[in-house]
Protein backbone atom coordinates (compact mmCIF):
# COMPACT_ATOMS: atom_id res chain seq x y z
CA UNK A 1 0.00 0.00 0.00
CA UNK A 2 1.26 3.53 -0.80
CA UNK A 3 -0.40 6.93 0.57
CA UNK A 4 -0.15 10.38 -1.08
CA UNK A 5 -1.62 13.29 -0.12
CA UNK A 6 -1.14 17.23 -1.00
CA UNK A 7 -2.88 20.14 -0.06
CA UNK A 8 -3.21 23.72 -1.66
CA UNK A 9 -5.34 26.83 -1.43
CA UNK A 10 -7.10 28.45 -3.82
CA UNK A 11 -8.24 31.95 -4.40
CA UNK A 12 -11.98 30.37 -5.21
CA UNK A 13 -14.64 29.21 -2.99
CA UNK A 14 -15.31 26.05 -2.26
CA UNK A 15 -18.34 25.29 -4.38
CA UNK A 16 -16.40 26.94 -7.53
CA UNK A 17 -13.79 24.38 -7.06
CA UNK A 18 -16.20 21.98 -6.29
CA UNK A 19 -17.43 22.57 -9.58
CA UNK A 20 -14.19 21.66 -11.34
CA UNK A 21 -12.89 18.57 -9.59
CA UNK A 22 -16.28 16.91 -9.79
CA UNK A 23 -17.18 16.91 -12.79
CA UNK A 24 -15.44 14.14 -15.03
CA UNK A 25 -15.28 15.57 -18.52
CA UNK A 26 -12.33 18.75 -16.88
CA UNK A 27 -10.41 15.90 -15.58
CA UNK A 28 -7.97 16.33 -18.70
CA UNK A 29 -7.53 20.44 -17.91
CA UNK A 30 -6.07 19.44 -14.44
CA UNK A 31 -5.17 15.91 -13.90
CA UNK A 32 -1.78 15.16 -14.86
CA UNK A 33 -1.86 11.64 -15.57
CA UNK A 34 -5.41 11.37 -16.93
CA UNK A 35 -5.22 10.27 -20.74
CA UNK A 36 -9.23 10.28 -21.34
CA UNK A 37 -12.18 9.36 -19.71
CA UNK A 38 -13.87 6.39 -21.57
CA UNK A 39 -17.41 6.70 -19.61
CA UNK A 40 -19.26 8.24 -16.61
CA UNK A 41 -22.65 7.98 -14.85
CA UNK A 42 -23.36 11.60 -15.03
CA UNK A 43 -22.23 15.53 -14.83
CA UNK A 44 -24.38 15.92 -11.28
CA UNK A 45 -22.33 13.55 -8.83
CA UNK A 46 -24.29 11.12 -6.68
CA UNK A 47 -22.88 8.26 -4.44
CA UNK A 48 -23.17 5.15 -6.26
CA UNK A 49 -21.95 7.18 -9.40
CA UNK A 50 -19.06 5.52 -11.54
CA UNK A 51 -16.65 6.65 -14.41
CA UNK A 52 -14.28 4.78 -15.98
CA UNK A 53 -10.64 6.55 -17.27
CA UNK A 54 -7.31 5.76 -18.61
CA UNK A 55 -4.33 6.79 -16.87
CA UNK A 56 -0.73 7.07 -17.21
CA UNK A 57 1.85 6.19 -15.50
CA UNK A 58 5.48 5.43 -15.93
CA UNK A 59 4.88 5.61 -20.19
CA UNK A 60 1.78 2.74 -19.33
CA UNK A 61 -2.01 3.78 -20.09
CA UNK A 62 -4.04 1.53 -17.85
CA UNK A 63 -7.95 1.90 -16.84
CA UNK A 64 -9.49 2.32 -13.43
CA UNK A 65 -13.27 2.18 -12.76
CA UNK A 66 -14.14 4.64 -10.06
CA UNK A 67 -17.37 4.58 -7.49
CA UNK A 68 -18.49 7.49 -6.19
CA UNK A 69 -18.64 6.09 -2.35
CA UNK A 70 -19.12 9.15 -0.18
CA UNK A 71 -19.85 12.46 -0.92
CA UNK A 72 -20.93 15.88 0.86
CA UNK A 73 -20.88 18.55 -1.63
CA UNK A 74 -19.29 20.92 -1.55
CA UNK A 75 -16.71 19.32 1.09
CA UNK A 76 -15.82 16.05 0.69
CA UNK A 77 -15.85 13.21 -2.20
CA UNK A 78 -14.67 9.86 -1.16
CA UNK A 79 -14.06 7.58 -4.61
CA UNK A 80 -12.78 3.48 -4.95
CA UNK A 81 -11.05 2.21 -7.62
CA UNK A 82 -10.55 -1.05 -9.33
CA UNK A 83 -7.31 -1.48 -12.04
CA UNK A 84 -5.83 -3.87 -13.32
CA UNK A 85 -4.54 -7.04 -11.76
CA UNK A 86 -6.80 -6.52 -8.75
CA UNK A 87 -5.09 -3.07 -7.98
CA UNK A 88 -7.19 -1.28 -6.01
CA UNK A 89 -7.27 2.66 -4.61
CA UNK A 90 -9.14 5.28 -2.97
CA UNK A 91 -9.31 8.61 -3.76
CA UNK A 92 -10.42 11.71 -1.65
CA UNK A 93 -11.07 14.82 -2.05
CA UNK A 94 -11.82 17.84 1.00
CA UNK A 95 -12.72 21.02 0.69
CA UNK A 96 -11.91 23.91 3.49
CA UNK A 97 -13.38 27.16 3.28
CA UNK A 98 -10.14 29.71 4.21
CA UNK A 99 -11.14 33.32 3.88
CA UNK A 100 -12.05 34.14 0.35
CA UNK A 101 -10.35 30.79 -0.93
CA UNK A 102 -10.49 27.03 -0.65
CA UNK A 103 -8.01 24.95 1.00
CA UNK A 104 -8.00 21.94 -0.71
CA UNK A 105 -6.69 18.14 0.50
CA UNK A 106 -6.11 15.77 -1.76
CA UNK A 107 -5.37 12.07 -0.59
CA UNK A 108 -4.60 8.73 -2.60
CA UNK A 109 -3.90 5.33 -1.12
CA UNK A 110 -2.91 2.64 -3.94
CA UNK A 111 -3.06 -1.24 -3.04
CA UNK A 112 -1.22 -2.95 -5.18
CA UNK A 113 -1.83 -7.00 -6.36
CA UNK A 114 0.30 -9.52 -5.44
CA UNK A 115 0.35 -8.25 -1.54
CA UNK A 116 3.91 -7.74 0.10
CA UNK A 117 5.43 -8.68 -3.33
CA UNK A 118 2.98 -5.96 -5.42
CA UNK A 119 4.04 -3.20 -2.40
CA UNK A 120 7.65 -3.35 -2.94
CA UNK A 121 7.27 -4.00 -6.75
CA UNK A 122 5.36 -0.71 -6.59
CA UNK A 123 8.07 1.35 -4.55
CA UNK A 124 11.00 0.09 -6.83
CA UNK A 125 9.16 1.11 -10.17
CA UNK A 126 7.20 4.03 -9.11
CA UNK A 127 9.19 5.67 -6.02
CA UNK A 128 7.73 9.33 -5.63
CA UNK A 129 6.27 9.59 -9.11
CA UNK A 130 2.43 9.42 -7.33
CA UNK A 131 3.45 12.79 -5.03
CA UNK A 132 4.96 14.50 -7.69
CA UNK A 133 2.24 14.11 -9.97
CA UNK A 134 -0.93 14.72 -7.57
CA UNK A 135 1.14 18.25 -6.61
CA UNK A 136 1.59 19.10 -10.61
CA UNK A 137 -2.10 18.32 -10.48
CA UNK A 138 -3.29 20.70 -8.10
CA UNK A 139 -0.84 23.35 -9.35
CA UNK A 140 -3.01 22.89 -12.18
CA UNK A 141 -6.20 23.29 -10.56
CA UNK A 142 -4.87 26.26 -8.81
CA UNK A 143 -4.18 27.87 -12.32
CA UNK A 144 -6.87 26.67 -13.84
CA UNK A 145 -9.46 28.18 -11.47
CA UNK A 146 -7.82 31.36 -10.26
CA UNK A 147 -7.45 32.31 -14.24
CA UNK A 148 -10.72 32.58 -14.62
CA UNK A 149 -11.48 34.42 -11.55
CA UNK A 150 -9.62 37.36 -12.79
Amino acid sequence: MSEVTASIHIDAPPERVWKIVMDPQRLAEWVTIHRRLDSASSNNPAEGDEMVQTLHLRGVNFKVTWELEAIDAPHHASWHGRGPARSHAETEYRLTSKGDGTKFDYRNVFHPPLGPLGALANRALVGGLPKREADASLRRLKALIEKHNS
